[in-house]
């Protein structure tokens, strides 16, 4: 199954996005053939683990328990946003960004110690991603139009494993959809107390 390890928005962040993201979607220049990431699949992916045989899911879930448990909860707002290219838009993060960095790392080394193959490794960079073009576009009005975006602040305090499910209808438009197989909270007890 094709997993990856995610800090999920509460409700009322999410809600929050959905206002900014409607009026990046209401600019002259929105004609752009950008697909717009829904609501329900918002995250900030820590590791991309990809096709994870189920056998392997147990050692990988039990070695993020003990990242979770490791990491204290820690404030975290959307902020701004920027752009990968001229393919995707993205939302960033302020607050607690080196403790969000460590739990990424974590996370990362959970998934090569249970054996998943993680690719070469990178810097951590906290982003949202909420528009993909197939081809490339200048998105430097989008990204203007969220220099002044700062969101409400929250506590993150659950890292997330989850379930993506990629289109396969072929109708334009449809997104992945995202299933949170399981989730631990920061700086809690291990099971058994280990």
């Amino acid at each position: 199954m094709r997993l990856f390890a995610a800090v999920l928005l509460p409700e009322d962040v999410s809600s929050e996005l959905a206002s900014a993201v409607d009026g990046l979607r209401k600019l002259p220049e929105a004609d752009r053939g950008l697909r717009w990431t829904g609501r329900p699949g918002w995250h900030f992916t820590l590791a991309f683990y990809g096709e994870v045989a189920d056998e392997v899911v147990p050692d990988l879930s039990a070695r993020l328990e003990r990242a979770a448990s490791r990491t204290d909860p820690f404030p975290l707002s959307l902020r701004g946003g920027g752009r990968f290219g001229g393919r995707a838009l993205w939302v960033g993060a302020t607050g607690d960004v080196p403790t969000m960095r460590l739990l990424a790392e974590r996370a990362e080394a959970a998934g090569r110690k249970a054996g998943v193959a993680m690719g070469e490794h990178r810097r951590y960079r906290p982003h949202l991603t909420v528009a993909r073009g197939r081809d490339a576009a200048d998105l430097s009005p989008y990204v203007s139009a969220l220099d002044d975006f700062a969101g409400r602040p929250w506590t993150v305090g659950e890292l997330c494993l989850v379930r993506s499910r990629l289109p396969r209808s072929g109708v334009p438009g449809e997104q992945p959809r995202y299933e949170t197989l399981t989730q631990w909270a920061l700086g809690g007890p291990l099971v058994g107390g280990a």
